[in-house]
């Protein structure tokens, strides 16, 4: 009987080894490598990041999930959710206004293209919201168990899927040129501190705007002047953030600050 020839399996085709965690490194590295040439490929630039609460729902949503609530516990879930259905309106609007902007800059380079999580909430309105101006837009989806975590308005060149959250964050503060973030929770929460202490430290060395959207939730939700009183913040700290409830003044502060900052420089700097 003939014996059949082994055919050796090269290290870069053996799945058993680039899923151990010897090959973790590789692993990480590719959730740079493969991003970056997707960027480079579409000549991304630079990005305008929508963060916010996976949860928040549209107000054809929230107003169908009013008319079919039945027990008063129910009753008043669907009015919060009609309440807040207001951050996903005006995050869709937003992208919309920004998106249609940035398309008139430059018709080779992508310019402060919208990037999300990729998910539903806020996230789905702000891709929802580049999508309706016919822009490209970026989904930065992370692998949880939780199903139909992506949205369908994200670009399909451009949506992501990463397993390590310090990759997905490092994509969101790399390219971003201007940060809105809306009513969220603990990951919303998460990334704007995160983002707050690069700038604060000057790690991040890009001028990066922020603006905090939904003034009466935030001022609810973080006492930023409590941490000033209580010494633990600079009170100078407290404005790298804009705050606001108005769509037009969160778009003309953008825009003014973009035309300072941002126009004219592109390419990531951090």
């Amino acid at each position: 009987m003939t014996e059949r020839k082994r055919v050796p399996t090269k290290a870069y085709q053996n799945p058993g080894f680039l899923e151990s965690k010897d090959a973790r490194a590789l692993r990480i590295l590719s959730e740079y490598l493969e991003p970056k040439s997707r960027f480079d490929h579409h000549k991304v630039d630079d990005t305008i990041v929508f963060m916010g609460s996976a949860r928040i729902k549209s107000r054809e949503a929230a107003e169908e999930m009013l008319r079919k609530a039945k027990t008063e516990k129910d009753q008043e879930r669907a009015q919060m959710a009609l309440r807040m259905s207001a951050y996903y309106e005006a995050a869709r609007e937003l992208a919309t206004r920004l998106t249609t902007w940035s398309k008139e800059l430059d018709r080779v380079e992508r310019r402060f293209v919208v990037c999300t999580g990729g998910g539903p909430g806020i996230m789905e309105a702000a891709n929802r919201g580049a999508a309706e101006a016919r822009g490209l837009n970026v989904g930065l989806t992370i692998s949880i168990p939780v199903e139909e975590f992506d949205n369908p308005y994200v670009t399909r060149e451009l949506s992501f899927h990463f397993h390590y959250f310090f990759m997905r964050k490092f994509w969101f503060a790399y390219l971003a040129k201007a940060v809105i973030v809306f009513p969220g929770g603990y990951g919303t929460l998460d990334e704007l501190f995160e983002l707050l202490t690069l700038v604060q430290t000057r790690k991040m060395r890009k001028p990066l705007p922020m603006v905090l959207f939904g003034t009466e939730y935030w001022r609810q939700v973080i006492d930023f002047d409590a941490l000033v009183r209580h010494g633990t913040i600079d009170a100078r700290d407290v404005e790298l953030m804009h705050r606001t409830d108005s769509i037009d003044d969160a778009y003309d502060w953008l825009i003014l600050q973009l035309a300072e900052h941002a126009l004219g420089q592109p390419g990531p700097t951090l």
